[in-house]
């Protein structure tokens, strides 16, 4: 009986100590707080890990929207004569310009009237003079400023990467471009100063860079500060990128130019070869070449041979050509 008892209270004892392992043990010894910590921990970090995936995307989207708002206000529009007057960096008017030109026309067709006579050639050649060699000179001067500035275009990136690292904010480094590197840049970055001075923000203040200089450096230019302004991140890194691949582009600009240059040495020697020729044939034979301006015959033929001329050359200039 006795060890029936005792039997009876060891095994109780066990079954009451199992259950306090089990239910108490976990509370007094911190396992079932550690547990909680554990799935909190693991909680926390699938919940921080969905936080910086939706980050991430939504600032994917943010970029990708401030890229294509740029792109959208720096998309060519059809280049009016104001424009043309600000991209050669010319101090005229609108007005001014077609006075000078129509000026200019008057000139040319009076001169072309009193040597030939002939009304209609006059005409044509006022037309020549007042509209077309203007805009040509005009877009000449374009060109070669434009050229210009995408040389020198790159140095003032880097003076921007040099004054971000140093501890400069981005205004205090346009002032240095717009005082110390050399024209056209320097005009360009000064337009960017006043505007900031006016009150608009850096992105619109760049985006008008890119109306006065529309080139795809610029548009480059306006995309990455646009984006730096939006999204955040490192501005001195970014442009460092960017005056890589500008300089980049510029020598694979010159290694084109330099594998086209027999197929242009070409196009200049065959567009050019008829007037040598023609010129040649009147030293020798004036009253031979003068049928074909003395004569009706003679001025269908030259119309014709100019036309057609004209046609090969703009050909021979676009095979030649390369956009970059």
């Amino acid at each position: 009986m006795i060890f029936r008892i005792l039997a009876l209270a060891i095994l109780a004892a066990f079954s009451v100590g199992g259950l306090g392992f089990v239910f108490v043990y976990p509370l007094l010894s911190g396992e079932r707080k550690a547990e909680k910590r554990r799935a909190a921990f693991s909680a926390g970090s699938i919940r921080k890990g969905t936080d910086r995936l939706a980050e991430a995307a939504a600032r994917r989207k943010q970029i990708a929207d401030s890229v294509k708002e740029i792109e959208a206000r720096s998309t060519r529009k059809r280049m009016s004569i104001d424009d043309m007057l600000t991209r050669a960096g010319l101090n005229f008017s609108t007005p001014q310009f077609l006075i000078a030109a129509a000026l200019a026309g008057l000139v040319f067709g009076t001169g072309a009237f009193f040597l030939d006579g002939n009304f209609y050639i006059a005409l044509a050649v006022t037309l020549v003079g007042g509209a077309g060699l203007p805009i040509w000179t005009l877009k000449l001067l374009a060109r070669r400023r434009l050229k210009k500035f995408v040389a020198l275009f790159p140095d003032a990136i880097d003076i921007i990467v040099r004054g971000v690292k140093a501890g400069l904010p981005l205004g205090d480094c346009l002032q240095i471009i717009s005082k110390e590197i050399a024209e056209p840049v320097r005009t360009e970055f000064r337009f960017i100063v006043e505007a900031q001075a006016m009150g608009l923000s850096v992105t619109e203040s760049v985006d008008r860079l890119v109306a006065r200089v529309p080139i795809p450096e610029t548009s480059f230019f306006s995309i990455v500060i646009g984006i730096q302004q939006k999204a955040g991140g490192s501005l001195s890194e970014a442009l460092a990128n960017l005056s890589t691949v500008l300089r980049e582009r510029r020598k694979m600009e010159g290694k084109i130019k330099a594998l086209s240059s027999e197929a242009r040495a070409s196009a200049y020697i065959i567009g050019s070869l008829p007037f040598v020729v023609g010129g040649l044939v009147y030293l020798t034979s004036p009253k031979y070449m003068e049928l074909l301006w003395t004569t009706p015959t003679g001025q269908f033929v030259i119309a014709g041979c100019v036309l057609w001329m004209g046609i090969g050359i703009f050909i021979m200039k676009k095979m030649v050509s390369f956009d970059f």
